[in-house]
């Protein structure tokens, strides 16, 4: 289950993803810069989110084995959680804002 704490933790990832310019001073080490496309933004949020799949699949495997902690495997998997309920928040926006826009009189 999704803890306020993760879901703060995620939304601020993509806030930063958003707008690199506020991302400590970073602004100029992101790749594309402040020029960033929406689209190369987009597979970088993917991006992040396809690796915390990853990290918490090798999470639930170092369990399996008993490498690891449940407890660090639950947060894993809830980081991803509440990270792909942000992707598809963000696509439903897109979905939303592009229909409106076809409906829109020429």
């Amino acid at each position: 289950m999704a803890t306020p704490g993760i879901a703060a933790q995620a939304y601020s990832q993509i806030a930063r993803m958003a707008d690199p310019s506020r991302a400590a001073g970073l602004a100029g080490d992101i790749a594309g810069g402040p020029d960033k496309s929406f689209g190369a933004m987009l597979k970088d949020a993917i991006g992040t989110v396809a690796e915390m799949g990853r990290k918490s699949d090798a999470q639930a495997q170092a369990v399996a084995t008993g490498k690891a902690n449940v407890v660090d495997v639950v947060a894993a998997v809830a980081e991803t959680e509440v990270a792909v309920d942000a992707v598809v928040a963000v696509r439903d926006k897109v979905i939303q804002a592009y229909e409106e826009i076809m409906r829109m009189p020429i």
